[in-house]
């Protein structure tokens, strides 16, 4: 009875779920036919179903026989089947047809063009002006190898060389250094033996007009820094490798810049210049980092460079030589001039020194030694005005001396400026009356103390927060005046997109240099033309930006 009654029970349940019209619920199977797909702009057409062979017509022996509807289908797409697509079915076609459109659709719009285009204007390349790269010899295409056992050879037994005896010979990684005494001016970048072109010996001798700087309001600044821009010829490659040291020389008729990079070559070039490579003329004086330059305000056609080698040389182009102003066997570092007609400087070492060198003395030494620092020294500059006192960045805090009162050891200092906690980069006096003295240091902040009076601790002013971590492969920055300016200087930035930024000595951003063609590397050396509104920047590639009105 249970039995009876269960199937009773399963046999209403089945009825239940059965439904009245069960054609119109079955699922249509995606083998025999499906519904073309279609965009938006595809003529609608009615697509014929197909009805699929039901279980109880299987039974009724007609498993075997196609249904009508699909025979006359599958007719049709051959019917209608071009001859280049073979028998293909009324979808495939209709894909095709599809993929012809769509790609007649895009073509027509030009999207193809301009996403090549869009991916060679995504990263600007670097300017080709300048120095050329030298072009890499083509390498011999040897045989492959092959083991002796490959060419069924016996094994050749070798012996281990015996063991060196003695002292072994240091072999030094950078190039010997060069010999003391003059050196031809000779371009590195032209043909031997070709000469200096004259138009260089004009152009360094074209006298600095030293009419009275008139220093503007800060608005007025402000406008006439705004007005200077850079294009794609104000960028060229005047050295080989990172720029260590760069400035202008003081002509007004042209720009006339020269720098210094890795491997002590010098570059000089004129912007829009004709001779070398676009301008460019490129000696190598010095073999190691030329960390310091400056032409002589006294006699323009004399640019002198100090290097990490222990030389410290003077490029003079009415005699188109270098001569040898000071040496020493290694660790030069910076220098400054200490008078007026640009005779006597101030030289520091990596050894905390500072010397003091008279260049109308015969010879290449110093008039005297000075002990500082016991562990650095990294930058010297010289009071505008009173020359006999000079500032020096030490390891953690800046020091003046007077050079009336120098000692050999353990002089001392007629003010200190402190707050730095770690190592400090530069420090400058402002250009025209030297009451404030510009500070960088690896703390990230810039500096501004007030020395107007040279007390023996000099009061802080301004502390501006400035990212200064370029890490190894980028030369520190470094804050400078601008020589028109009394109260502005400029700095690099590691801010992205990279710029150049002006600020005032009380903080305040002035302007920010940026350019998203002809910029887009950090400009580490930064320098102020000292009578033009233009200001140039190198990188790490060697290159120089100019920005000018």
């Amino acid at each position: 009875m249970a039995t009876l009654r269960t199937k009773r029970e399963a046999l209403v349940l089945v009825k239940e779920m059965t439904p009245e019209n069960l054609e119109a619920t079955v699922r249509r199977s995606s083998r025999n036919g499906l519904a073309p797909k279609r965009l938006q702009y595809s003529p609608e057409e009615e697509t014929p179903k197909k009805k699929r062979k039901t279980k109880a017509v299987a039974e009724n022996g007609s498993q075997n026989k196609k249904p009508k509807d699909e025979e006359d289908a599958e007719n049709n797409d051959v019917e209608h089947a071009p001859e280049e697509y073979g028998r293909l079915s009324a979808y495939e076609l209709e894909r095709l047809e599809n993929i012809r459109q769509n790609q007649a659709f895009l073509s027509s719009i030009n999207l193809f063009q301009a996403t090549e285009e869009f991916k060679q204007l995504t990263r600007p390349k670097p300017s080709q002006r300048g120095l050329t790269r030298a072009h890499a010899a083509v390498k011999e295409v040897l045989p492959p190898r092959k083991s002796l056992r490959l060419q069924k050879k016996e094994a050749e037994i070798l012996e281990l060389p015996p063991e060196p005896r003695g002292t072994l010979i240091y072999e030094q990684s950078s190039p010997a250094k060069k010999p003391s005494g003059p050196l031809p001016m000779d371009p590195v970048n032209v043909e031997e033996g070709s000469k200096l072109p004259p138009q260089l010996l004009e152009l360094c001798s074209e006298d600095a007009k030293e009419d009275k700087k008139i220093q503007l309001d800060l608005k007025g600044y402000r406008s006439s820094v705004k007005n200077m821009k850079i294009n794609e010829d104000k960028v060229a490659k005047v050295v080989k490798d990172r720029i260590f040291s760069a400035t202008f020389h003081p002509c007004t008729s042209s720009l006339l810049l020269a720098a210094g990079d890795k491997w002590g070559k010098v570059g000089l070039w004129k912007l829009g210049g004709d001779w070398g490579d676009d301008g460019v003329l490129l000696f190598q004086p010095h073999t190691r980092p030329v960390g310091c330059m400056a032409f002589s305000r006294s006699h323009p056609t004399q640019l002198l460079s100090l290097s990490y080698d222990g030389s410290l040389r003077c490029m003079d182009v009415e005699k188109a030589v270098f001569d040898d102003v000071y040496d020493i066997e290694d660790g030069l570092k910076t220098f400054d001039f200490m008078s007026h007609d640009c005779s006597t400087l101030v030289v520091g070492n990596w050894y905390g020194e500072v010397a003091i060198v008279d260049r109308r003395t015969p010879g290449n030494s110093h008039e005297s030694l000075h002990t500082l620092d016991p562990k650095t020294l990294r930058c010297v500059n010289v009071h505008p005005l009173q020359k006999q006192y000079f500032v020096v960045a030490e390891s953690k805090v800046v020091s003046i001396y007077d050079s009336r009162n120098l000692k050999k050891t353990k002089s001392q200092a007629v003010s200190q400026l402190h707050g730095h906690s770690l190592s400090i980069s530069s420090a400058y006096f402002s250009p025209c009356t030297g009451n404030r003295v510009l500070t960088s240091c690896m703390d990230n902040n810039i500096r501004i103390y007030d020395t107007s009076t040279m007390t023996t601790k000099s009061p802080l002013l301004t502390t501006i927060r400035h990212d200064m971590q370029t890490g190894r492969w980028l030369t520190k920055l470094s804050a400078v005046w601008d020589p028109k300016q009394e109260d502005c200087f400029v700095v690099g930035s590691m801010m992205k997109p990279r710029r150049v930024q002006v600020f005032h000595e009380s903080g305040q951003l002035q302007h920010s240099f940026m350019d998203s063609e002809n910029l887009s590397t950090v400009l580490s050396v930064t320098a102020f033309h000292p009578t033009r509104n233009a200001l140039l920047g190198g990188n790490a590639s060697g290159r120089l930006h100019v920005f000018s009105d």
